[in-house]
């Protein structure tokens, strides 16, 4: 399965890289939305305004995708140490995890200082946890930038909002490495529920990400406890805000910031599931050892708007394929697994598992070739799959 990088004109890519550049300041759109929920609620008395970011990512984005379409531009290889080297992009980043805090504090403030129903106060505090999830998209985008001491800051300080801090050690050292094999926690397999996944993804990739990092301190001849642990640190961070917001708006930040983190813990569980959904790399026999991560061992997505809201987050067989790449410079690839929409739609779908079956099953088979063997496979469906789906010889008659 040979992945190609596209080929365009190098005008309409020069043309279009310009625009894209300013394009990412949409990026701030779900920062930003919170903060406009909570006054509108308040300066209307309209409880129903703290919904409108909810109903804006899973629905609005959606719906820009299907107007405005894909983006399948790839940058040249000159324009790629232009944009690289650009401070710009870096800056975008910087400033969307104040905001993001501030999202937060507003949504904190918001729910506390004001009389709510409690299914506005939900909605206030799932607000606030697709805010604390969506640092932790920012999170992941610096975190890779181990060498870059000021990202790695950044990255720690997005990923406080939702309490994931481990995700910084477990994305880089442990889903990086077990991607798209049954080894991974953060990798969904063939038949496997989203709701089924999350009870073996989020222990496991905290447990996987302790073990990596006191493994790290321990050859140093360090403290697993100590300030040095990196995951400690952003740890300290989700403690300092947390209690910061309990001290100043009372009680209700309990279930409020209960809530905040499961929604932003969510976000990165639905997007761990759609990412590699059923792919597998293959092991070699001999010697026991995966193949190499390739772009076919990730689903893609070229959606113009998600994809400059989410940085990018979407090209994310590039991504695999070259993990400390910058999100200006990601590319699209032929021949790689493609979903049918965005991000933020393709959550809806995961979240009604009998429609994700329907629409990815059949994608899994294709790509495989009908061979179940190449498949990533749930083991308590793999009877059931196998009778149903593979049929090797058919897909490739066909």
């Amino acid at each position: 399965m040979l992945s190609v990088p596209r080929s365009q004109s190098e005008g309409e890519i020069t043309t279009w890289m310009s625009l894209k550049k300013y394009a990412y300041i949409i990026s701030l759109i779900l920062p930003l939305a919170p903060i406009g929920s909570c006054y509108l609620a308040v300066t209307t008395g309209n409880g129903l305004w703290l919904w409108t970011t909810i109903v804006f990512w899973y629905f609005g984005i959606a719906a820009l995708d299907s107007y405005f379409g894909d983006d399948e531009a790839n940058p040249t290889e000159k324009m790629v140490e232009e944009l690289k080297s650009e401070p710009y992009y870096k800056k975008v980043m910087y400033l969307t995890v104040p905001l993001l805090w501030a999202a937060v504090i507003a949504c904190a403030y918001t729910v506390s200082q004001y009389e709510w129903s409690w299914f506005n106060f939900i909605g206030g505090a799932l607000t606030a946890g697709l805010a604390a999830g969506i640092g932790v998209n920012l999170g992941h985008e610096m975190g890779h930038k181990v060498n870059d001491r000021t990202q790695v800051f950044f990255a720690k300080m997005a990923l406080a909002l939702p309490g994931y801090g481990h995700f910084f050690i477990e994305h880089n050292k442990g889903h990086h490495k077990d991607v798209s094999t049954p080894e991974d926690p953060a990798s969904s397999r063939m038949g496997e529920s989203i709701y089924q996944f999350v009870k073996r993804e989020v222990p496991g990739a905290f447990r996987r990400a302790w073990e990596l990092e006191s493994a790290r301190l321990k050859r140093q001849g360090k403290s697993e406890w100590s300030l040095q642990n990196e995951i400690i640190q952003p740890a300290l961070a989700t403690v300092a805000l947390y209690s910061m917001l309990l001290a100043y708006f009372g009680p209700v930040m309990i279930p409020f910031l209960s809530i905040v983190a499961a929604f932003g813990y969510w976000q990165l569980t639905c997007a761990n599931y759609i990412e590699h959904y059923g792919l597998l790399r293959q092991k070699n026999e001999k010697t026991g050892r995966f193949e190499r991560c390739q772009p076919h061992h990730s689903w893609n997505s070229n959606q113009k708007i998600s994809n400059l809201i989410l940085l990018h987050l979407q090209r994310h067989s590039d991504h695999h394929a070259h993990p400390t790449r910058a999100y200006q410079v990601l590319r699209d690839y032929h021949g790689v697994p493609s979903l049918p929409a965005g991000y933020p739609w393709m959550f809806v779908l995961a979240m009604i598992p009998p429609v994700w079956f329907s629409v990815m099953d059949p994608k899994v088979v294709k790509w495989a070739g009908g061979d179940m063997d190449k498949v990533n496979i749930e083991p308590t469906k793999r009877d059931e799959i196998f009778s149903r789906h593979h049929h090797p010889e058919v897909e490739k008659a066909a």
